[in-house]
């Protein structure tokens, strides 16, 4: 995904000074479960997040459709 930055779940913690509290981010993985515990442990700590339903393997390359 052009422009994505790889954050390993075991990691996202210790790294969530990678990511900008004040903006809104996309969490993705390959099925949307990991993703999905990202995203909530972020939203617990104030970031504005969003979990890509179905991950990887449900997106078609845009956000159009």
């Amino acid at each position: 995904m052009p422009g994505a930055r790889h954050i390993p779940l075991g990691e996202i913690l210790q790294r969530t000074n990678e990511i900008e509290k004040e903006k809104e981010h996309i969490i993705v993985c390959r099925s949307g479960n990991r993703s999905g515990l990202a995203s909530e442990w972020l939203q617990d700590r104030g970031f504005k997040i969003k979990n890509m339903a179905g991950g990887m393997t449900e997106w078609k390359g845009d956000f159009d459709s």
